[in-house]
């Protein structure tokens, strides 16, 4: 039986690309580009400030302007961090049946910690999580299992027993070498025509509540 569960948190516990879509396009007005719509934006959103801008400024961490344009996409995010992100339908049901089965929930992702306590305050949900390991709380981040070895330490169950929901590859892959089951979020931030079948998934989900049936995997 699953004793804890764990989940991603951008994509998968709340909808953030609104306002990380919103830190892009500040960038973008900042060097008289016209905004980007929130539907192309959404599929690179789960990959953090490096991938929004290669999509949005076509730059790398080795191109010229690249920290300027880093530090103004963070600076905005952080201003703006829960103007619009909201939790995904169905997942204030689903953390509200956990607690009321008793079984821990935790989150566990690659945002760091600056983002993610604050978004989680915001959201009302920082002191309910048993957890909050973010991409800069170990030495490693997803897909490393590191993350999801730690939190299963802090809430004191075996990695066997906990579940993990994420909506990206990495996701599974940090899953899979914690030897915990990994669940697909598939109403997240997948990216058009993704195969998910290559990622090695115990199951997946359209909503988050639909989570409850693998409980007792």
């Amino acid at each position: 039986m699953i004793e804890a569960v764990l989940l991603d948190l951008d994509g998968t516990f709340a909808d953030t690309a609104p306002d990380l879509g919103e830190a892009l396009n500040h960038v973008r007005s900042l060097h008289d580009l016209p905004p980007l719509p929130l539907a192309t934006i959404r599929p690179q959103a789960s990959h953090g400030s490096r991938g929004l801008l290669k999509l949005g400024m076509g730059v790398e961490p080795d191109s010229d302007g690249y920290e300027a344009m880093r530090t103004a996409f963070l600076e905005h995010y952080e201003a703006h961090i829960c103007d619009r992100t909201k939790l995904f339908p169905g997942m204030a049901a689903l953390i509200e049946e956990l607690e009321e089965r008793d079984i821990p929930w935790g989150i566990v992702t690659n945002k760091p910690h600056r983002y993610t306590v604050p978004l989680m305050e915001r959201l009302g949900y920082a002191t309910r999580a048993a957890c909050l390991v973010s991409g800069d709380t170990c030495e490693e981040a997803k897909p490393h299992p590191a993350p999801l070895l730690h939190a299963a330490a802090l809430i004191g169950v075996q990695p066997g027993r906990c579940l993990y929901l994420g909506d990206d590859l990495r996701d599974m892959q940090a899953a899979n070498a914690a030897h915990m089951i990994g669940i697909i979020a598939a109403y997240g931030y997948l990216e058009n025509g993704v195969d998910t079948g290559t990622w090695q998934a115990a199951g997946s989900v359209q909503t988050p509540f639909a989570l409850l049936r693998y409980l007792s995997l």
